[in-house]
């Protein structure tokens, strides 16, 4: 049911969504998908939810900069490959629905929690001059990709990743995402 929810919503977009194309797409009757989700929304909560359950943790490659840029690669392949993309599709949804800006919201926290462990690896190895907001250092490096990929929607630029990861990882060096202590 659920990969039906994100075909649709890559072939059709939000407004073509609706519980009986999924229920046609997964070759059920429309009841069966109401027993289990009320509308729209339930669904594409249901899809973002899911996400949460994956295996995905952030890559180790040794560095600050290099955990900054593995990840941003991630981000930019997903934001920038060609054609329908489910990424930008479920976001574009969470502006149309709250249980789906709710549950996206519940998958960035995820993301969030997960990658904080490349903050404390850079802590670990000497990398940071002391304690340092994970997520603030984490948006800083990732946002350029969000801006220049979706707001802008900027062409492709191979070396977006691992310069954004390269400033991020600079202004962390600098003290820039320091904790109150």
């Amino acid at each position: 049911m659920l990969e039906a929810v994100g075909a649709l919503l890559l072939e059709a977009g939000y407004d073509g969504l609706t519980v009986d194309a999924v229920a046609e797409r997964a070759g059920v009757h429309r009841t069966t998908v109401y027993r289990r989700w009320r509308d729209v929304g339930a669904l594409l909560a249901d899809v973002l939810d899911t996400a949460s359950d994956d295996p995905w943790s952030p890559p180790d490659t040794g560095s600050l900069e290099g955990d900054l840029a593995a990840l941003n690669q991630e981000v930019y392949e997903a934001l920038a490959g060609g054609g329908p993309n489910l990424t930008t599709a479920l976001i574009a949804a969470g502006f149309r629905s709250p249980e789906a800006a709710a549950a996206l919201s519940r998958f960035w926290e995820d993301r969030y929690a997960r990658c904080a462990v490349v903050v404390t690896r850079a802590a670990g190895r000497g990398e940071l001059p002391g304690p340092a907001d994970g997520r603030a250092l984490l948006v800083a490096a990732t946002a350029p990709l969000y801006h220049e990929l979706l707001l802008v929607r900027a062409a492709p630029e191979p070396a977006l990743p691992h310069r954004a990861a390269r400033a991020a990882a600079a202004a962390a060096r600098a003290g820039a995402f320091g904790t109150p202590r």
